[in-house]
């Protein structure tokens, strides 16, 4: 079944989803989803070339689809600049996906503390600094809203990229506070982490880690992008509307079986 026929085309009508790092992998599938589920899009990210072409892509969908390049989440200005242009467009914004974010491959022991915090200002702290603008400028003030974290599976820890994988959890514990002390706003917040996607940003870490991957998943493949963007659409609409203060995880029982092989040996 095609994941992007789960919902009815209008699941989701009437809600304006702003999702960072829109222009390729969960972020355009997501795009595409909330799109044809009914909801008006607003993309943002650093390259105007792939979210032109998934702005293209949509423009034929009965809904409106913004795109905002230029736009680093690291930058509180560029942050503020981006909800200036998505607020005077569509005057509000009900779903934000906190997909932008990045990471290197590093045994731990050569993880600098620049490589930390530089991983950790993206996952983590721009992550924040959006957050609490989306929040504080339409949620807030208009008492309703669903906030998604993109996080990692398997949630214990992962050899080699122990810097992002411990900024993913915070995302977690992060959904979990606001979950509740954002309720009396009729704010949600979720956090889903994923586990093996096919995206290009997967396969650049090279066929090794794509086929290990492969092999030490249950359901014995890789996810799509189309398959975690289908869950995110559905925990805005009217079905997921009792979800909140939780991790859903998208990852083929990854973090239900571990990564299935040898600790890591020198």
């Amino acid at each position: 079944m095609d994941p992007s026929r789960s919902l009815s085309s209008d699941a989701n009508a009437g809600l304006v989803a702003l999702i960072t790092g829109g222009g390729t992998g969960i972020g355009a599938a997501t795009a595409r989803e909330f799109a044809r589920s009914g909801a008006r899009v607003a993309i943002c990210g650093r390259r105007p070339e792939p979210l032109e072409a998934v702005r293209s892509e949509l423009a034929h969908a009965s809904v409106e689809v913004a795109a905002f390049p230029g736009t680093d989440v690291r930058e509180p200005e560029q942050v503020s600049a981006l909800l200036d242009g998505v607020l005077e467009r569509f005057g509000r914004v009900d779903v934000l996906v906190n997909n932008a974010g990045g990471q290197f491959v590093a045994p731990a022991e050569q993880i600098t503390p620049k490589g930390w915090r530089a991983v950790h200002r993206l996952n983590v702290d721009a992550v924040w600094d959006v957050t609490r603008s989306v929040a504080e400028r339409s949620m807030i003030p208009n008492r309703s809203g669903l906030i998604v974290f993109v996080g990692f599976s398997p949630r214990r820890g992962m050899p080699f990229m122990i810097h992002s994988s411990a900024a993913r959890a915070a995302l977690e514990n992060l959904a979990g506070g606001l979950a509740l002390e954002w309720s009396r706003y009729a704010i949600r917040a979720v956090c889903v982490s994923c586990g093996a996607i096919d995206t290009e940003g997967f396969r650049a870490y090279g066929d090794a880690f794509v086929e290990e991957a492969e092999r030490t998943v249950p359901l014995g493949r890789l996810g799509s992008a189309e398959e975690v963007g289908a869950v995110i659409a559905f925990l805005a609409s009217p079905g997921g509307r009792y979800v909140t203060g939780t991790t859903v995880v998208v990852d083929g029982g990854a973090d239900a079986w571990g990564f299935g092989t040898p600790p890591p040996r020198g």
